[in-house]
């Protein structure tokens, strides 16, 4: 039985070599990267100890460089389950969830016409070209040079141009001997409806060949020469080769440099990926005439696991942008995810590269955003939430978008991530305005002439200043101890850190939970050395003693305990007072009594922190009165032996 090439294509796309070889094998995850789809593991092809069998999720070849076994994933499952190629695809097609196709005899007929199709357009790839470079083509040269492309660009991407004539395409390749269906087929002509006539597709039009990820030509994409013409760009209608949603322009080479580390940026046109590429950026592609669709995102995904969404920063871009999110939504998995990069108002990527250079454009990939962050904005944009219908309309709606995903443990953080924005919106509203526009300055702690100890700086400090210096040690501290960020990652997000530094840092902490040596180099040798000069940090314990985690585990667990506690506190109360402006039920006097209970813990924190405290030899601190008790109680205790 013969199987039409998409066939195979399709599958392969659908299913993660990675994912199939590890049913086999147990990955060596110190050798493997799974960022990059590079995966090693004992082969499991012969008996060894070491891993040298290799998978390339990006190529979707494996090869052991023990024995030399090498293939796809149809061939593995071929070799491991010792079964012939058909039922290795019927296998692989079950999983997919694919139909294998009919049995059909004349098959091969149809792959056969499916070749002869592609050799047809490479002829029209070769004469579009030639068309570029005579007179006709004076015009398209000049505005390609104008958008910055050298001889050397074109050349490099095969671009040509489609000359102003009804016939000419067709009686060149008619010259050349190719059938008149043939040409019909691969939609370089159409008949008309009038006369019966044929006619060229492409006329006066800057041609930009697509090609399939095996490098055959497959479409054409056009720029339409006349500033009249109704439609700028005109794709290949699909035709046996060519599935507009089921393929992207550049994927190819896209694929490759992906493949050696290049960011995957998905761009709105021809024109942006060609810059990008020219520019250095070669991981760019472009849907060809339509909204990214499903199968587009599972080959991007195949590729990389978070596609960077290249779009312009006006209303139209952000509206695609979320169309591209609602689509999404429901096929997101752990590895399976988008960014999104806005450029600035009225710009696209070639527009950013010629005025500002690459180096703008890098800024911009560097600052793309998460899918939840525009779900957030569109979520809050235009709304005023001062009611509590208001504010039960905003949780309802979030949760309808997160319902929408279908991976649990994937749901679940975003449901905490959007509830900690609401949480934030929230508190902010209920928080009184400050009096001054001023922004947040360290020297608005009070220092005064006090004993040098922890305990005295946040007696002697209000309670904005009391909240800047706890965030201080728990930022510090975990700085330095970067192998308990991630255990503390709720009270991070908790942290609202009204100081622009604190926030960075904050920040920090939370996109590079346990990188020590990214943390670290984000965070800056400077920064971190103020932090840890100020008072009240310096005498901190953990700092005092560094390298032990279960001593900062305790101090960063105190502190965020005791920040939750005050602004707990304040929460209560203002909830509380909310309720009782409204109407007084057994609610209101259960939200006091918590309020009741917030501030209790609230005055306990308080007391300890007026307490004064010594620092230990181990680090430790101790309470300067109990101290000082158990000194006299030890004075009256004889250790001298009785005489007997």
């Amino acid at each position: 039985m013969s199987l039409p090439p998409n066939f195979l294509d399709e599958l392969r796309g659908r299913l993660s070599l990675s994912q199939v070889v590890g049913r086999k094998v147990t990955w060596d995850m110190r050798k493997s990267n799974q960022g990059k789809g590079d995966w090693w593991a004992p082969c499991p092809f012969h008996h060894e100890k070491t891993a040298s069998f290799h998978v390339d999720d990006r190529k979707g070849f494996y090869y052991c460089f023990g024995c030399q076994a090498k293939g796809d994933v149809i061939g593995f499952v071929k070799e491991s389950e010792n079964v012939a190629f058909m039922e290795a695809v019927e296998i692989l097609a079950r999983e997919a969830g694919l139909q294998m196709p009919a049995r059909d005899p004349g098959m091969q007929k149809k792959i056969d016409r499916q070749t002869r199709l592609a050799e047809v357009m490479e002829q029209a790839v070769q004469f579009y070209r030639l068309q570029l470079k005579t007179g006709a083509g004076t015009a398209s040269r000049e505005y390609l040079a104008r958008r910055g492309l050298s001889e050397a660009a074109l050349e490099r991407w095969e671009i040509g141009f489609a000359p102003d004539g009804w016939q000419t395409t067709w009686e060149h390749l008619r010259a050349k001997g190719v059938a008149e269906d043939l040409i019909l087929d691969t939609g370089l002509a159409r008949t008309s409806q009038k006369t019966g006539n044929p006619y060229d597709f492409f006329r006066n039009r800057i041609m930009f060949p697509i090609r399939d990820t095996r490098g055959r030509a497959i479409a054409f994409g056009g720029r339409a020469m006349d500033p009249d013409d109704d439609r700028k760009y005109l794709n290949s209608p699909e035709t046996a080769l060519f599935d507009k949603g089921r393929n992207l322009f550049n994927l190819g080479p896209a694929r490759a440099a992906a493949g050696k580390g290049q960011q995957l940026i998905v761009a709105e046109g021809y024109m942006d990926v060609i810059a990008l590429a020219e520019a250095g950026f070669e991981g760019a592609v472009a849907p060809l005439g339509t909204a990214i669709t499903e199968p587009q995102l599972e080959l991007l995904w195949r590729i990389a696991h978070e596609p960077v969404m290249s779009l312009d920063g006006d209303k139209a871009g952000v509206k695609a942008a979320l169309r591209v999110i609602d689509m999404a939504l429901p096929l997101l998995a752990p590895g399976r995810s988008l960014r999104f990069a806005l450029m600035p108002d009225g710009k696209d990527p070639d527009d950013l590269l010629r005025s500002d250079g690459p180096e703008a454009v890098a800024r911009v990939l560097e600052a793309a955003r998460p899918m939840v962050s525009l779900i957030w904005e569109r979520a809050i944009e235009g709304r005023v939430f001062d009611s509590p219908e208001r504010k039960a309309a905003l949780e309802h709606d979030l949760k309808q978008v997160t319902g929408q995903i279908q991976d649990q443990s994937l749901r679940q953080h975003y449901e905490r991530e959007l509830r900690n924005q609401t949480w934030q919106l929230f508190q902010q509203q209920r928080r009184q305005k400050p009096r001054g526009k001023a922004p947040w300055r360290g020297a608005m702690i009070k220092e005064g002439p006090v004993h040098y100890t922890r305990a005295s700086y946040l007696v002697t400090a209000d309670e904005a200043a009391q909240e800047h210096m706890r965030e201080a040690v728990i930022l510090a501290t975990l700085i330095l101890t970067p192998a308990i960020v991630s255990e503390f990652d709720d009270g991070l997000l908790q942290m609202t850190c009204r100081d622009p530094e604190h926030a960075r840092l904050r920040d920090i902490l939370l996109r590079h939970d346990g990188e020590e040596r990214a943390l670290r180099a984000a965070v800056g040798e400077e920064a971190l050395e103020n932090l840890t000069r100020l008072r009240h940090v310096a005498i901190s314990p953990c700092l005092r003693k560094p390298g032990d985690p279960d001593l900062a585990r305790m101090t960063v667990a105190g502190e965020i305990a005791k920040l939750s506690a005050v602004r707990g506190l304040n929460a209560e109360i203002a909830e509380a007072m909310e309720d009782i402006e409204g109407f007084a039920d057994e609610a209101v006097t259960w939200r006091l009594g918590e309020a009741a209970e917030t501030h209790n813990r609230a005055t306990r924190s308080q007391q300890e922190d007026r307490a004064e405290y010594d620092i230990g030899e181990n680090g430790a601190p101790i309470n300067r009165d109990e101290r000082s008790a158990l000194d006299a109680l030890l004075a009256q205790i004889s250790f001298d032996k009785p005489r007997t």
